[in-house]
């Protein structure tokens, strides 16, 4: 005998993805076994029911299973999670900031989604020298945008797929740092708000902090979303940056943060 209610929910698809909905918002984080087993359902019903859901907007597929996406905005996620959140948003921003690159300059990103986007995004660049953490870059990059490019090194973060360390370069084991500046340090951040620009890693935040000092200018790169936010680890005023590029101006008391600490915003 099948237990109260598991017949009318295998009857009404509707009714048990609104329930599975919900399940993965106060979960989290959940893998297709564990929602199989719980709503008694097979595990391709609930792949199919996580793929629509996806599409919807509602949660975020992921390898095994999903993330809330209501959950995701607040925490350090995986790269192949963020990859999926606010693809419209980025791909603007890194049309934008691609327009701030002249050929043959010098530039540092550092890791994170939308500096990815950036990186397709230089495809009709070209002679640009390139210094990144962002371990996935040389794989996405058109090898005629760049002449040179240059990965930091230093421990490697699996869960954002980049180095943390000092953003620095040695031309002999042991020998000394060789003193790099770049025309342009365009940084992907977590969060904005009126003190300035954080994120959740304090790793991160050290190395995004010394790419902008050896910087002539910065571009800050983010998405509406994160703005009148605070993360963890701040990584410079809001002064220390020339450009904030974004997908829609942010307005109110950080507009006019912005305005004071002569930042000019860049958007679509």
């Amino acid at each position: 005998m099948e237990a109260p209610g598991t017949s009318a929910r295998r009857r009404l698809p509707a009714g048990r993805k609104a329930e599975l909905a919900a399940y993965v918002e106060q979960a989290g984080e959940v893998t297709v076994g564990d929602l199989a087993e719980h709503f008694g359902v097979s595990i391709d019903t609930i792949r199919r029911d996580l793929d629509q859901l996806d599409r919807e907007g509602v949660v975020i597929r992921t390898h095994g299973g999903a993330v809330s996406a209501a959950d995701t905005q607040l925490k350090d996620r995986a790269l192949d999670v963020r990859l999926r959140m606010q693809t419209e948003e980025k791909d603007k921003i890194a049309r934008l900031a691609a327009g701030l690159i002249d050929d043959g300059a010098v530039i540092m990103l550092n890791a994170g989604t939308t500096t990815l986007a950036l990186a397709r995004a230089l495809r009709n660049h070209h002679d640009l020298t390139i210094a990144t953490n962002n371990l996935r870059i040389p794989a996405e990059i058109a090898p005629s945008a760049f002449r040179d490019l240059y990965v930091f090194g230093g421990a490697v973060r699996a869960i954002t797929q980049a180095t943390t360390g000092p953003v620095a370069f040695r031309m002999t084991a042991g020998g000394p740092e060789v003193d790099i500046r770049c025309d342009l340090a365009l940084i992907a951040v977590g969060a904005v708000d009126q003190n300035g620009y954080s994120t959740s890693n304090l790793g991160d935040a050290a190395m995004m902090g010394e790419m902008i000092q050896r910087a002539e200018r910065t571009a800050v790169l983010a998405d509406s979303s994160k703005f009148d936010r605070r993360l963890f680890a701040q990584v410079t005023p809001l002064d220390r940056a020339d450009f904030l590029v974004t997908d829609t101006p942010p307005t109110g008391d950080l507009a006019a943060a912005l305005a004071q600490a002569g930042v000019e915003v860049v958007s679509a």
